[in-house]
Order: structure tokens, then sequence, then C-alpha cells
């Protein structure tokens, strides 16, 4: 791993995040990555060389289990880092995804192993999303977004999308972070906004920001003093 480019690199991970079921659109990749098509055939066809990916014309491209390895541990230097950056030095959300953007491609594996011991072995970073575990396990993450959600419904913040750094500054700022817990309250037609309770407060959220707000269904038990407290429903399932 460590003889491979830092474009090399990024591209794996960009590809892990955007593959499903399916095989990924080059002109797909083209658009998150922001260049050009031809530039994307290029390294894919060189990727194709490298064994990394299953890469065809027309048909879209998938990661080879080697490329899938590859970027889970770029992925696990990344959220590591995140969480290191967050939790001990004080980072704010934005500020410590684009921090971790530039170191993942530069730390050692004794590296890594350091801050995930001195980190007490987190399996989530401060956006929520899952860690990769060294042998290149990870588990699944909330696939219904806030701007799913019926009104009513009593959710918990999941993970949140951390592509965009003016979109995390302001869930910072609605305190819509993970395990934060929401009530969608209404629900505007046409794709209008939501307003939600959270926080003891309630507060308009529009269509597109919900969307990037991942939830799981609030549980809600009675507890012994018969008032009812909530709580997510998790997932541990790993692929």
């Amino acid at each position: 791993m460590r003889m491979l480019s830092q474009a090399v690199e990024d591209y794996l991970k960009t590809i892990y995040k955007l593959q499903g079921e399916d095989r990924v659109a080059t002109n797909h990749i083209a658009a998150v990555m922001e260049v050009s098509s031809a530039s994307v055939t290029n390294m894919l066809k060189r990727l194709t060389r490298l064994e990394l990916v299953d890469y065809a014309s027309y048909q879209g491209v998938r990661l080879t289990e080697a490329g899938t390895q590859v970027a889970l541990e770029i992925i696990r230097h990344h959220r590591l880092l995140e969480t290191y950056l967050k939790e001990v030095m004080g980072f704010s959300w934005s500020e410590m995804h684009e921090e971790a953007e530039r170191l993942e491609h530069h730390i050692s594996e004794e590296f890594e192993e350091r801050i995930d011991e001195m980190l007490g072995y987190p399996t989530h970073d401060p956006h929520g999303h899952p860690i990769p575990t060294k042998d290149g396990k990870i588990a699944a993450s909330a696939t219904q977004t806030l701007a799913e959600t019926e009104p009513g419904e009593h959710v918990v913040v999941h993970h949140v999308s951390d592509g965009d750094s003016d979109l995390l500054d302001y869930l910072e700022g609605a305190g819509l972070l993970p395990q934060s817990k929401v009530q969608v309250v209404e629900k505007e037609p046409f794709n209008g906004p939501l307003k939600v309770a959270l926080g003891g407060k309630e507060r308009v959220i529009g269509r597109e920001v919900a969307a990037q707000v991942f939830v799981r269904p609030a549980i809600h038990r009675t507890t012994a003093s018969g008032t009812v407290a909530s709580s997510s429903a998790e997932r541990t399932e790993t692929k």
C-alpha cells in the first residue's frame, strides 16, 4: 500500500464510498472528484493493471478484494485522524475533516496503531461513521435519512455526510450531531423543509440538508421510575 500514490488511494476511497450492489459509472466518479471523464478512464485503466479494480468500458467499475482492502485502510486512517483531531486537539467538524484528508496518506502503521490505542480503540468517528478494523471489517451504517423520516417519528442521528465543510459547520451549529435525538414535527410537501424538535427547541431544516443526515429509529423503553427513555437501534453486522 505504501507504494501507491495519493491519487490512486483517493480514487480507491471514492469508488468504495460510491459503490453499492452495482458498478460505479465513470461520470459519477468524475463529478465527485471534480475531474474530467477522460482522467477517470485513464486512472481506471491503470488501476485495472494493478488488479485493484474490475473495469469495463460502458459498464462501470467496482473494486477487487485488494482494492477494497486499500480503500478501507485509507478510510481507517482518515477516521482515526478525525477522532484524534476532534477529541485531543479540539478541531471543529469541518476543520478535522479537511486536515484528515491531508494527513491520511502519510501516517505509518505504527502511528495508526498508537492513535488507536491512545483513543481507546474507537468504533466510530465524530461524524458517526464506523471506523474499519485493522483486519478490514466495517460495521453497517444507517441508510435512512432525516429527509425520509415521517412526521411524528422519533429518530437518533447515526452519522452525517462529511464531504462539504460548509454543511458540517451548519450541522454542528444546528446541533445535528451523532446520537442527537430528533422528532420530525412537520414535513412540507413538494420537497419542502422539515420542522423538527431538537434539543428542546423546534427548528426548520431544509430538505437538502436533511438528506445528508442519516438516522435510526429511536427505541422507547420504560424505566423503573415509569419514565420513557429512548436510544437508537444499532446494527453490529460487519463486512
